[in-house]
């Protein structure tokens, strides 16, 4: 099983890079946690026009007909930008809500226990709430200035789509590890420190070192999940991918030191946002859950088949 991206799943990665640094680079993040707004719908609707929310929907539906493989590299690409947005919800949505295959609808979901639910009001829609609009909600705080969160009375996701939601928000977290990776070799080749760049010393060798192996391992879960498609796959990819967001962001701030904590710095948003996507689809508990009962079912059977 070959789980080398082809040269067209290439190009369609850089087809999205390229999209979005040009549509959604730095200026547009901070334009965006400045007014507030986290769901440009101008932004929506292009990605619906790039086919991003209609990936997987058959060809005969108007969709591009590709599957799991494909979008995972797609939303890696906007786990690296941090484009705000329920766009996991949106592209599960795509071909059962009118509007958000083609990015005309802003489609979010519950997280978990169907209570929690991230831009609730700027949705048009939410996963398995018919009639979202005249629901009660409470707006909760949240760590991520970008992610909205509101507790309502029960809005919960189709089982259906748990492990597809799990697996591109671990993608997500894969683009956003990648990404303060690069920001911490960057600084630590322009910062000097006694006459030396700070990436001359060990310390800071050893914390880029230790970013890259965890973004890559953790890439490497999602890719090969995305193919085959397996339930305990997926949950060990959104536990690798939720810890490499994480830490890659902690280590990349330690990198930048207190420049890392000011406003002009984009780790401290990197760093939000994977606290938030950390507990969304499912959190480390759950996965640890999932995993164990799999280790545990695959023991019990080849005890069964051991002959006496």
């Amino acid at each position: 099983m070959d789980f080398q991206p082809t040269e067209e799943q290439r190009d369609l990665r850089a087809g999205v890079r390229n999209l979005l640094a040009g549509r959604y680079g730095r200026e547009a993040l901070r334009a965006s946690v400045e007014s507030g707004v986290c769901v440009d719908r101008d932004l929506w609707r292009e990605l619906g026009e790039a086919g991003f929310f209609a990936l997987r929907l058959p060809e005969a539906e108007g969709g591009v007909g590709l599957g799991l493989p494909e979008a995972v590299l797609v939303f890696e690409e906007a786990g690296r930008a941090l484009v705000p947005g329920p766009l996991v919800a949106t592209h599960l949505a795509a071909g059962a809500v009118p509007g958000a295959a083609a990015g005309t609808a802003v489609v979010t979901a519950s997280d978990l226990d169907g209570s929690l639910v991230a831009h609730w009001g700027e949705a048009d829609a939410v996963l398995g709430l018919p009639g979202f609009a005249s629901t009660p909600a409470e707006p909760v705080r949240s760590a991520d200035p970008l992610t909205p969160l509101h507790r309502v009375a029960s809005a919960p996701v189709p089982r259906a789509h748990r492990d597809e939601g799990a697996l591109l928000t671990a993608a997500l977290q894969v683009g956003s590890a990648l990404r303060t990776l690069e920001l911490a070799v960057r600084y630590a080749g322009e910062r000097e420190q006694f006459g030396r760049p700070i990436g001359a010393f060990q310390a800071v060798k050893h914390l880029c070192a230790e970013m890259l192996v965890r973004a890559e391992l953790a890439r490497t879960a999602v890719y090969a999940a995305a193919v085959t498609g397996d339930p305990a796959e997926t949950a060990a990819a959104k536990l690798l991918a939720d810890e490499a967001a994480v830490r890659n962001a902690r280590d990349c701030l330690q990198v930048h030191g207190g420049m890392g904590f000011t406003w002009e710095a984009d780790v401290h948003l990197h760093l939000k946002r994977a606290w938030v996507r950390a507990e969304q689809w499912r959190t480390a508990a759950e996965a640890e859950e999932l995993l164990a009962a799999d280790l545990l079912e695959g023991a019990v059977q080849r005890v069964q088949r051991r002959p006496e």
